[in-house]
């Protein structure tokens, strides 16, 4: 934040109050952050200053660094070590996303989350056809419902795991593949999600492509985890928690 808190009651509806700040990223994905930070983003606060565990130095490495994620090796640890507090006000659920995000990033890197793409489309009941590492031809994966996978809808799917938000021309790239491949529809799944312009200018394709960003992505893969097969699942372990929901004025 580069400057002090400031009411506009002739603003723009409903932006009337604000303060003047410095951006110094763009869809920076959580998983790039230590679980320790995470705890504090946690919070269900709008602004704030992040401070703990040496937290400033640490994004300005980041950034300096092309915002590529922290070493993932100790972020993945299903523990929480004893000095590290959890904010009255953390969104848990969240938390726990935020885990299973690292570890994704940590163990399906590169090539490696197209297979995990792919397991998820087959436990929606999809016949896949996934291109070997290299030239792709500008699919990753082909998917067709039914046993053979002649039915529809025929997808083109286009999966991409690194730490920069995908762009336009990138996405139009899909589009045509579709067309080369005889598909009807493209999804396009981008771990670190896309630059802000192209969900708007994608308004005319809106029967032809879906993105699916690291949020829709764990979605999908919580719906279809119990049709993961066996060797997916002993390479991402997970395991279903429930918990009282928070009530105001207590239970």
């Amino acid at each position: 934040m580069t400057g002090d808190y400031r009411s506009e009651t002739g603003g723009i509806n409903p932006f009337y109050h604000w303060r003047a700040v410095k951006w110094v990223g763009e869809a920076i994905p959580r998983a790039n952050f230590g679980k320790d930070l995470l705890y504090t983003f946690g919070a269900f606060m709008t602004i704030c200053r992040v401070q703990r565990n040496n937290a400033e130095q640490r994004i300005v490495a980041m950034r300096a660094s092309g915002w590529k994620p922290e070493t993932l090796a100790a972020a993945i640890k299903a523990s929480t070590p004893a000095n590290d507090e959890i904010a009255e006000d953390s969104d848990l659920e969240e938390l726990a996303h935020d885990q299973i995000a690292q570890l994704i990033a940590f163990r399906f890197k590169g090539n490696h989350l197209t297979r995990l793409v792919e397991a998820i489309l087959k436990a929606q009941g999809y016949t896949t056809y996934r291109s070997p590492e290299g030239t792709d031809g500008g699919a990753d994966i082909l998917a067709g419902t039914g046993t053979l996978g002649f039915g529809s809808p025929r997808l083109c799917v286009e999966v991409k795991s690194e730490n920069t938000p995908i762009d336009r021309p990138t996405v139009d790239k899909l589009l045509g593949a579709v067309s080369k491949f005889g598909a009807e529809e493209g999804l396009f799944v981008s771990w670190s999600g896309f630059k802000g312009n192209v969900q708007k200018e994608l308004a005319a394709s809106f029967f032809r492509v879906r993105l699916w960003t690291q949020k829709e992505l764990l979605e999908q893969l919580f719906a279809n985890y119990d049709r993961l097969d066996e060797e997916m699942k002993a390479e991402l372990p997970l395991k279903r928690v429930w918990m009282v929901a928070a009530q105001d004025g207590g239970l």
